[in-house]
């Protein structure tokens, strides 16, 4: 606790939810001394030497002195490995049962005593002392993970050679001379196991970047430094300095010369990430490899690796984890959300404002102040008397209600009455006693789902039908962190607190990072289940891997301010790469008051990012574009309009990510990860295959300098041409930023109340083309995929379709 963060506590004890966070904190203190194991002495563990090998499909299993070793090579070229006998499934990221074993990858003897897994497009090869190298097919090594090493707790009968040590056991390479005296045989105790701390450490090339980890603010690129592994609520706004933030992933994309790889560390527990970029040796002097080095807090040590170019690994991951849920045609416009709407009246206004302004909206977010008390699933009657006709009303305007939905349920009201009545013990968490977890949060003292019940997320999921009838047409989940107001510790349940997880048992160590996964999978089978003919849209605030199964997410609580700004771009580039496609930030940031020249700019960013939302707290300035003086209002109805032009565009894209993997929104070396100067370039982002966004993200900046990818590009308001690669200089005034299309690129827009076609010439002698998935209606249909080509015929350029026929309603442009 900080200098700010104390003065804060204190000053809540003045306050009846302030006092109630202090005394659920000393609850949850009190509940993980007495519900959580002491870690007492420890004793280190490393596997040792290879004793025996014993061949299975697609691989075998390793055996050491003092643990067993896994490998695996699927059907589809993931590679698997696994320590001490963990499978792929049970997983709460792994889909089914995980990929078919590949019937021609074999175990085989490798030299210096070690064996391979040699398959098409990857080979594994493991050595005498348990490092595994994934290479390519050539024999380029593309991560190399050394010999793990654990911290078991000592049994109750003791161990002379046990130590008390904290688990800085220096580099994973230094283990096995202190392993081999201080570790025992193989054959401690499931619950011993699992709650055995670990750390595994990998060498990536000298060149290489790394991504991902979920959603982090400094991202892109993550640099070096270290990244906790726990789903966190910030407290307040946040930028590019604040880690941990709202969704943590044990996955990363590393990107060097030699290849793109994405591993996954199949594990929800803490822990903590740290890296090094690698340096290149100058003249002959060797190169320095990139590291990095996970410790978890326990859990299992298995692991995902998936090679190839960016675009095949994201596909490989979609298959693994789950194709990306496709939001709701309209959920694909601008869409306007306030904490402190107050009243149908003024939601009415706000609307008019748009309306009469001729801005266009989609939709509207109702926060908590809609609420009875802050009370999920209740209605203010008062101030919202007729909701249902307030929805059916914006309906007939084009405008949708969505709803936020807490996890926390306040204790005593009729939601928590009829949570008692699930199953054998309630559907709520519980401590280690018995007794119900309790919290508080925004109505009080509240209780906490246990969604990693099956029985509960089916009670829950059915709860939804009271948000549909009242006129709702999509919800965001917020809180679920989970949340509990804390003046110090843990903002967040005892990691103590009892949990189901599917039947295995076990407690909120296991189960915090997974929390809102379950409460996602819960709203997303809830709201199919009531209405089984419309895609759900729905959001969450937190998640882990796999969460595009059951919709996106938001940016959270980012800062007003031009950090903030710059932060919303990294955050969705970063869960992109992470297989989370539809995401976006609070336009303007969710607390304070920007400038216009920043809401302006932040407008500009939002309206090419997936989700395109303005959202702000109840404190802070307004969001509505006209509040921002007219010119300002002038420029927010292009940048709106645009928006709308491009939605073909964008539900093309989001059905590309569902079948493919492949996010909206991409890194400019998506198509060149070999291109060193693209890998290093964080400020403009490629949208689908076909337009490159150059966000204005520094105060009082006119013009932007931008990295081309190999190509012509065509600025889309001069029509201007450029080469890549290369750097060029565009002007960027106030009223846009500068956009670009790839030559020969064909984008679906809304042209004359239907769909055209607006397409870029390729340059001469070259072709081009593109698909177009057009939005199948509210159902799940796939939507037929429309090919194109475009060519040159003399002095013409020509658009057919697949089947060669001339294409209809197309417009060229760049000739």
């Amino acid at each position: 606790m900080d200098g700010r963060d104390l003065v804060r506590a204190v000053a809540e004890l003045g306050t009846a939810r302030g006092r109630g966070a202090w005394r659920s904190a000393w609850r949850h203190r009190r509940a993980d001394a007495v519900g959580l194991p002491r870690r007492g002495a420890e004793r280190a563990r490393v596997p040792g030497l290879l004793t025996g090998t014993e061949p299975r499909p697609g691989g075998g299993v390793l055996r050491f002195a003092r643990s067993e070793l896994l490998v695996r090579v699927t059907a589809g070229g993931a590679v698997f490995w696994s320590w001490d006998g963990a499978e792929p499934t049970p997983s709460y990221a792994v889909t089914g049962g995980g990929p078919e074993p590949d019937p021609r990858a074999a175990l085989e003897a490798d030299t210096g005593g070690g064996w391979r897994v040699v398959s098409e497009r990857v080979t594994v090869a493991v050595s005498r002392h348990g490092a595994v190298e994934v290479r390519t097919p050539g024999g380029t090594v593309l991560r190399r993970e050394l010999p793990p090493r654990w911290w078991e707790p000592v049994g109750p009968e003791g161990d002379e050679e046990a130590v008390a040590g904290d688990g800085d056991g220096g580099a994973a390479g230094d283990a096995d001379a202190a392993g081999d005296a201080l570790a025992d045989a193989v054959g401690s105790a499931a619950g011993r196991r699992r709650e055995a701390r670990w750390l595994s450490r990998a060498e990536v090339p000298a060149d290489a970047r790394f991504f991902g980890l979920g959603g982090r603010a400094a991202g892109p690129r993550l640099r070096d430094g270290t990244y906790r592994l726990w789903n966190t609520d910030p407290k307040g706004g946040f930028g590019p300095g604040d880690d941990p933030l709202y969704i943590t992933m044990p996955v990363q994309m590393v990107v060097a010369d030699a290849g793109t790889h994405l591993v996954f560390h199949d594990n929800t527990w803490d822990g903590r990430v740290v890296l090094r970029e690698g340096e290149e040796g100058a003249g002959s002097g060797p190169d320095r490899p990139g590291t990095s080095e996970l410790r978890m807090e326990g859990g299992p040590l298995r692991c995902w690796v998936l090679v190839g170019t960016p675009a095949r690994v994201l596909q490989g991951w979609s298959g693994l984890t789950g194709a990306a849920a496709v939001p709701p045609e309209w959920a694909l416009g601008y869409q306007h959300a306030r904490w402190g709407f107050g009243s149908a009246a003024e939601v009415r206004r706000v609307v008019s404002g748009y309306r009469e302004r001729g801005l266009a909206l989609s939709a509207v977010h109702l926060d908590i102040d809609h609420y009875d008390g802050h009370r999920v699933f209740t209605v203010d009657e008062e101030k919202f008397p007729d909701l249902p006709g307030l929805a059916e009303e914006l309906r007939g305007q084009g405008v949708r209600l969505v709803s936020i939905v807490d996890p926390a349920v306040k204790a005593g009201d009729p939601v928590h009455a009829a949570g008692l009545e699930v199953g054998a013990h309630g559907a709520f968490v519980r401590d280690a006693q018995g007794r119900e977890v309790r919290g508080e949060v925004w109505p009080g003292e509240c209780a906490y789902p246990d969604f990693t019940d099956p029985a509960v997320r089916e009670w829950w999921g059915g709860l939804y039908g009271e948000r549909l009838a009242r006129g709702f047409s999509g919800v965001w989940h917020d809180m679920n962190e989970p949340v509990s107001f804390a003046p110090f510790g843990d903002a967040t349940l005892p990691r103590s607190a009892r949990h189901v997880l599917e039947g295995a048992g076990g407690d909120h160590r296991a189960a915090h990072n997974v929390y809102a996964l379950g409460m996602a999978r819960a709203g997303w089978e809830g709201l199919v289940r009531l209405r089984p003919d419309e895609r759900p849209f729905l959001f969450s605030r937190s998640g882990w891997a796999g969460m595009q199964r059951y919709g996106g997410t938001w940016s959270g609580d980012v800062e007003t301010g031009w950090e903030g700004l710059r932060a919303s771009l990294a955050l969705v580039l970063g869960l992109g790469l992470c297989g989370v496609p539809y995401s976006g930030p609070d336009v303007g940031g969710f607390g304070g008051s920007p400038s216009p020249e920043l809401y302006l700019r932040w407008l500009q960013l939002g309206s090419f990012l997936p989700l395109f939302r303005t959202h702000s707290a109840i404190w802070a300035g307004r969001r509505e574009p006209w509040e921002f003086g007219p010119e300002v209002a002038e420029h927010a109805r292009a940048v709106l309009a645009e928006r709308e032009r491009l939605r073909p565009y964008f539900v093309t894209l989001a059905h590309l990510a569902r079948r493919t993997g492949a996010p909206y929104v991409r890194p400019l070396w998506w198509g060149a990860p070999e291109d060193r100067a693209l890998r290093d370039c964080e400020d403009a982002f490629l949208l689908g295959d076909a337009l490159l966004v150059a966000p204005v993200l520094e105060c009082g900046a006119d013009r932007r300098a931008i990295r081309l990818p190999r190509g012509r590009w065509y600025d889309t308001v001069t029509g201007v041409a450029y080469e890549g690669p290369g750097q060029v200089l565009l002007d960027a005034p106030r009223g846009r930023i500068p956009v670009l299309a790839r030559a020969g690129a064909v984008l679906p827009v809304r042209s004359g109340g239907g769909v055209g076609l607006e397409v870029w010439a390729p340059a001469r002698g070259r072709t081009g083309g593109g698909v177009v998935i057009r939005d199948p209606g509210p159902g799940f249909g796939a939507g037929e995929v429309e090919r194109y080509t475009v060519r040159w015929a003399g002095d013409e350029v020509l658009v057919e379709t697949e089947a060669g026929a001339p294409a209809e309603g197309v417009t060229v442009r760049g000739l």
